[in-house]
């Protein structure tokens, strides 16, 4: 249950960051600062815990490169996602009366934007955090948190920056994006998972 309750904490600060940072242009231009740090400090807090994975892409990659147990794997989902709205929620109270429009997206740009920098995202994560390797570093939570900051900067005007799932969610209920357009991100984060986990193995074969 400990692990679970991690997950939430983490993807809620998670969230709660990118709302706060973005909602009312609260950060301005350093948002993906902010936001990659966020996760970067709760990848350190709940690592040893949960993974900290805070991310159902990222959880799905895991499993499939067979670090994460097949009954974890939709509890971890769920309570991503609940930290995510619960999030989404705060922010919303607090930026009550702020001006919110809703990102228009360009269907194949916002894919393929998305989809890039989940699989970076989840690359980083399963070489950094799960790989024999890398066993013990201490670098992992800034290499991941660095990887969200450079993919909010990179592509952030393009897609929302979102790759997870689960933020996606929560920027849905923010009304940073449109409902309809969750699938973009959806297809984009799940599919870009389960390739980094298959390209993880072929670059890695000695690594079970």
């Amino acid at each position: 249950m400990s692990k679970y309750l991690v997950e939430l904490i983490g993807t809620f600060f998670l969230v709660f960051t990118v709302g706060c940072t973005v909602v009312g242009n609260g950060a301005g231009a350093l948002a993906p600062l902010a936001i990659g740090s966020a996760l970067m400090v709760m990848v350190f807090a709940g690592g040893h815990i949960s993974g900290g994975h805070y991310n159902p892409a990222v959880t799905l990659g895991v499993w499939l490169r067979g670090k994460c147990a097949t009954k974890d794997v939709v509890p971890y989902m769920i309570s991503q996602i609940i930290g995510s709205v619960l999030a989404a929620l705060a922010v919303k109270y607090l930026k009550t009366g702020a001006t919110v429009t809703p990102m228009s997206l360009s269907t194949l740009p916002a894919l393929l934007a998305e989809f890039l920098f989940t699989f970076a995202l989840v690359f980083v994560v399963l070489n950094t955090a799960t790989a024999k390797g890398t066993a013990g570093n201490s670098f992992y939570g800034l290499a991941i948190g660095f990887t969200v900051m450079t993919g909010a900067f990179a592509v952030g005007n393009i897609s929302g920056g979102a790759f997870n799932p689960a933020v996606a969610v929560g920027i849905s209920v923010m009304r940073l994006a449109e409902w309809p357009s969750i699938w973009v991100y959806w297809l984009a984060e799940f599919a870009a998972g389960a390739v980094a986990a298959l390209l993880f193995r072929a670059v890695n074969p000695d690594d079970n």
